[in-house]
């Protein structure tokens, strides 16, 4: 049976999602998990893989098990798992659900404050540029135009070759000196979001222009894949799926 898994993690502490030969990650944490409290090699497929320090306030990724899963099994891998990470729910789905590929929008939030706080440093990004905020929106309603965004993706990253999502929303709101940049799409590329909040930054320090920032996304030139904001403000904090994958 296929099982989905929810979980949220502090991405300070780890290489990223992705299993690597070096370093701690948080796939290779989960599968060591359930393979020993469940005695048999779990291999586990997440919705996503988030690069080193972002964090997640709430990821799926499923796993195939054919024995019963015990109503406990939540509480102790909780307890065997590092301090950083928390499962939320396990659950079963139809047969053949991918936790990837068959979600259908992600939500990622980025922080970044305009004053120094020492409690803040390991969740948001200390910017200290005087920012238009106003420029930046109108900056990120353009993204929504597009479908194509090479220009946000780093060189060779994308599995499939295809650099193509679907932006459904885009937007800065601000809270006194903290600034939280919202966006939503069926999927992102690696290190897209970063990129792109790096270069709607340059455009609310009057870096470059908004037409400068559209021109940016038309070459389709991930050579402009430069601006890349430090990983510790971004969150995964949503994915969504189709309400019939679920038994």
């Amino acid at each position: 049976m296929r099982f989905f898994i929810e979980l949220a993690y502090n991405g300070k502490y780890f290489y990223g999602w992705q299993i690597q030969k070096k370093g701690s990650t948080v796939e290779g944490n989960l599968e060591y998990c359930l393979s020993k409290l469940l005695k048999k090699s779990i291999n586990v497929i997440g919705a996503g893989r988030t690069d080193k320090g972002v964090h997640a306030k709430q990821m799926f990724a499923h796993f195939d098990y054919e024995g019963k899963i015990t109503n406990n099994l939540i509480e102790k891998l909780n307890i065997f798992l590092p301090k950083s990470i928390k499962v939320l729910n396990i659950f079963p789905v139809k047969e053949n659900i991918h936790a990837r590929f068959n979600a259908i929008k992600r939500t990622y939030k980025y922080y970044l404050t305009r004053k120094k706080n020492p409690f803040f440093q390991d969740f948001s990004w200390y910017c200290f540029y005087p920012l238009n905020i106003h420029r930046m929106n109108i900056a990120s309603k353009e993204l929504m135009r597009y479908k194509d965004f090479s220009s946000f993706c780093k060189k060779k990253t994308s599995e499939t070759g295809n650099n193509i999502c679907k932006i459904s929303h885009a937007c800065w709101s601000i809270d006194n000196d903290l600034f939280c940049f919202t966006i939503e799409s069926n999927r992102f590329l690696r290190s897209m979001v970063r990129c792109i909040i790096g270069t709607l930054i340059d455009v609310g320090r009057n870096k470059i222009s908004i037409s400068e920032f559209v021109k940016i996304i038309e070459s389709k030139n991930s050579n402009y894949c430069r601006s890349i904001v430090p990983a510790c403000g971004l969150f995964l904090t949503r994915i969504i799926y189709p309400e019939d994958i679920f038994l």
